[in-house]
């Protein structure tokens, strides 16, 4: 595995580990729906939450939030979308963004809730 996918991967799990902490529920990681993925959808007080995970070595050329633009964000919405509808999901909805930076254990991580908001059109 590149070095790349190992530190999504490492990311992807320091950031689960963090919503454990704080007492969400895990229900989904890597949840797809045609080429879209979220990384992490969890449930916490009745409030599902699809989680964005962006990982970097430093932050040398720029933040791991950077790396969300539009299209990602559009991306991010339609599986989710997806997911509600399979789901039958009918509450609130949260989009939120956790930061792992660093090349090994203790990563620095910042979790962002509410990170973007649907846009308005696709």
């Amino acid at each position: 595995m590149a070095l790349h996918n190992e530190l999504g991967k490492e990311g992807e799990a320091a950031a689960e580990q963090l919503l454990l902490q704080k007492g969400y529920r895990i229900l989904e990681r890597n949840w797809r729906f045609r080429k879209n993925e979220i990384d992490l959808i969890a449930l916490k007080d009745d409030i599902m939450v699809f989680v964005e995970v962006k990982s970097r070595r430093n932050t040398e050329f720029g933040n791991p939030q950077d790396a969300v633009d539009m299209p990602k964000i559009r991306r991010t919405v339609t599986a989710a979308e997806a997911y509600i509808r399979k789901k039958r999901f009918d509450g609130k909805v949260r989009f939120d963004l956790i930061c792992v930076v660093g090349l090994q254990p203790p990563y620095h991580t910042e979790h962002i809730e509410q990170a973007f908001y649907p846009p308005l059109e696709f």
